[in-house]
């Protein structure tokens, strides 16, 4: 019998295209066209979220991972996978369980007896925080620390209020020295729920950083409120609601973000300037739910090369195999495209499913796309199971830059080591190769996102901090609707 699972899918743009900013996720039944080497059992479909606007080479930016358990209906054996993506860590359940039986076991047992009966609420929150965190981080040694000393230090102190709780709480996170684990305050927390169940609502701009640190539109989607205000890329944001942003090189994007997103209907002032300009746009826009253009396509001529298809991937989700075969298949049996460009530059990754889906499409059966290694080493490796549309006929380019991350760095690095069925052009990646989960806190409220596994690429290569390396380097400071004045003729093989 074959089972479906459900992938969290969608991008919901409330002020930038990041998915932390974005609007409506729904649940699709999707198959695959790749398959996985271990057993079922839950499967942590990966969400790549960075805070509100902000760039992948932010410490805020990190991965989510939600589990959606599957069928557990017996099953015989079938040549193609039961699932749509499904990362299955081997014995995942059962490690979970074991690491909770030691931590428990290993605890003294006048802390074992005290349970958490005696305990005030905030102690039981931080406590709780602890047992998230031993359940499933993927760092077995706690950098270096004695970590239960750090569960009884954390239970014997008492706190003032749930604030102090969650001040505790961020504290003994951040020890951990892992950027993307990290405490998630009550409103992070609930501005992620709002952002995943469409209670929130944008206008539709990609957030960046210019050369100078000032806060830009680095995109504007088609057919939003901020295109219809006349918002171009590039322009830089001087105010939002009154709140001004000109003279403070300080601003993140996301705290430029966290003014533009709001509930659907509502209005926020916008005052924007171009570098060429000294006038300003002042304009009034209406928020709305955005649906994000996650792939776009057009054809070029490369001087050398003939008629060049170039699909932009703005992010991953479990439609973007679908998209891209559809645009491949336009870009070269309509428009006569000669070659492939795939455009990931600023890509922060999305579903991960929807990366590895995406390079099975050019991939012969049984290459390895990606393994995934979970806390106890056990590495999950995930295989294409048939032939893709187009496994090596048409060259292939993807263009990259320091901002292309996670399932879009799996994306990249499974083209270039399977026989180098792409030609990796631009500068390297950014090196986002860890999951983390997303788990609420009950008690003290907010919530903890926890690296829970990490990636490695076909050829074993661990990407994480290090990033792929391109293969051609060349400018990747050309127009996100001209990815061709990157490149020259060079980039692309002659088959």
């Amino acid at each position: 019998m074959r089972s479906s699972t459900f992938a969290l899918t969608g991008l919901l743009l409330l002020g930038s295209s990041t998915p932390d900013s974005a609007t409506a996720f729904q649940l699709s039944p999707k198959t695959s066209n790749h398959k996985n080497s271990n057993k079922p059992g839950s499967s942590p479909l990966e969400l790549h979220v960075q805070p509100l606007g902000s760039t992948a080479s932010e410490d805020d930016n990190h991965l989510l991972s939600f589990n959606q358990h599957e069928d557990k209906s017996e099953r015989v054996a079938d040549p193609a996978p039961s699932s749509p993506w499904t990362t299955r860590l081997v014995s995942w359940g059962a490690s979970l369980s074991l690491a909770t039986l030691l931590s428990l076991s290993s605890l003294p047992s006048s802390a074992m007896a005290s349970g958490y009966g005696s305990l005030s609420p905030e102690q039981k929150g931080v406590a709780e925080a602890w047992r998230l965190v031993d359940n499933s981080y993927l760092d077995r040694t706690f950098q270096g620390q004695d970590w239960f000393a750090v569960r009884q230090k954390l239970v014997a102190t008492k706190y003032k209020n749930m604030d102090d709780a969650r001040a505790a709480i961020d504290s003994f996170v951040s020890n951990l020295g892992d950027k993307y684990t990290r405490y998630l305050s009550p409103a992070k927390y609930q501005s992620l729920v709002d952002s995943a169940t469409g209670t929130l609502a944008g206008v539709g701009i990609e957030l960046s950083r210019n050369k100078e640190g000032r806060v830009i539109a680095s995109d504007v989607e088609p057919n939003s409120p901020a295109a219809k205000a006349g918002i171009l890329p590039n322009m830089v944001f001087e105010a939002v609601d009154g709140v001004p942003f000109e003279s403070n090189k300080d601003v993140t994007p996301d705290d430029v973000a966290s003014l533009l997103r709001g509930p659907p209907g509502t209005k926020v002032d916008i005052v924007m300037s171009t570098d060429s300009s000294s006038s300003k746009l002042d304009k009034i826009v209406t928020r709305e739910p955005i649906q994000i253009t996650s792939v776009r396509s057009y054809v070029s001529n490369l001087q050398g090369v003939g008629k060049v298809g170039v699909i932009r991937i703005k992010s991953f989700s479990s439609q973007t195999e679908q998209l891209v075969k559809d645009k491949y298949n336009e870009l070269v049996s309509k428009k006569g495209a000669v070659a492939i460009v795939f455009d990931v530059r600023g890509n922060p990754g999305g579903l991960l499913p929807g990366g590895v889906d995406t390079a099975s499409l050019f991939l012969p059966s049984n290459q390895p796309v990606v393994f995934v290694v979970n806390k106890s080493g056990v590495a999950d490796k995930q295989v294409t199971y048939k032939d893709g549309i187009d496994t090596d006929t048409t060259p292939l380019v993807v263009l990259v830059d320091g901002n292309t991350a996670s399932a879009a760095e799996v994306f990249t690095a499974a083209l270039k080591e399977n026989n180098h069925r792409a030609t990796i052009v631009g500068e390297q990646t950014f090196g986002k190769g860890i999951i983390q989960t997303i788990r609420p806190l009950e008690v003290a409220g907010g919530g903890v996102a926890i690296t829970v596994a990490r990636y490695e690429t076909p050829q074993h290569n661990d990407i994480n901090k290090q990033g792929v390396p391109v293969d051609i380097k060349m400018t990747v400071e050309c127009p996100k609707d001209d990815a061709l004045s990157c490149l020259s003729a060079k980039a692309f093989p002659k088959k």
